[in-house]
């Protein structure tokens, strides 16, 4: 499968990640990504960067040879209104955006609350991307928010980190699994995020591909293949 992108990762600025941001491009150059994002945990999360780090990307170029470059915000999910710690107009300001229940900063509740929290949040058409939902810690009607990521027109994200033995996500691989099932059978695109926060991890989806092939997941709804795919979700070419 050709994967040519990745816009989950972090940087030094997000508090517990471990290369700058100039490294990390210089990695996603060495290992020829076309697409490559930066998208720091926002604000609500301990040690992160505040608002005007986010407000002030617009002095960061985006071009460096033939890689593009996408800056924006892992965002938390704040209560089941869909309130997130970046308000705007910033918000809306970002190259590409993220939404991710982090316990940190916000408990988890019943399936149907978890369920509405990301609902809620895909309303938002400044949300591009619905960071690790196999988070089994915050239990979710997986039918429910496939078909509300295909009604507002947001993408799922399959994450590498969360199906790592280091995980922290308990169930990962089993509602992946279930996901992955759901988007194919509602014909809802996936996005494979490497959520790296070290520069070796950059493009590292190792752990996705082999669901991908056991759920016989179509390669056509898979956003890392093609840049266009991914454009037609995000802020900056809405």
């Amino acid at each position: 499968m050709r994967d040519i992108l990745d816009v989950h990762t972090h940087t030094l600025a997000s508090g517990h990640a471990y290369n700058t941001m100039t490294e990390m491009i210089r990695t996603a150059q060495e290992k020829g990504l076309e697409v490559y994002g930066i998208t720091e945990h926002a604000p609500r999360m301990p040690g992160s960067c505040q608002d005007f780090y986010f407000h002030n990307l617009k002095v960061v170029e985006r071009r460096h040879g033939e890689l593009e470059l996408l800056l924006g915000a892992e965002l938390n999910i704040l209560d089941h209104k869909g309130t997130v710690d970046l308000e705007e107009p910033y918000l809306g300001k970002m190259d590409v955006t993220i939404a991710s229940l982090h316990s940190p900063c916000i408990r988890p509740g019943s399936r149907e609350w978890n369920t509405e929290c990301l609902i809620q949040v895909m309303k938002n058409p400044h949300i591009n991307i619905i960071g690790h939902p196999d988070d089994g810690r915050y239990p979710l009607d997986y039918e429910a928010v496939v078909q509300a990521a295909k009604e507002y027109h947001t993408l799922l994200e399959i994450n590498n980190n969360s199906l790592s033995t280091k995980s922290v996500r308990p169930g990962a691989r089993e509602n992946d699994m279930e996901i992955l099932r759901l988007c194919r059978k509602y014909h809802v695109p996936v996005i494979m995020g490497s959520d790296a926060h070290y520069e070796k991890d950059i493009l590292n989806h190792a752990q996705i591909l082999p669901l991908l092939k056991e759920t016989d997941f179509p390669e056509k709804l898979v956003v890392n293949t093609d840049k266009e795919k991914l454009y037609a979700y995000i802020n900056k070419y809405q």
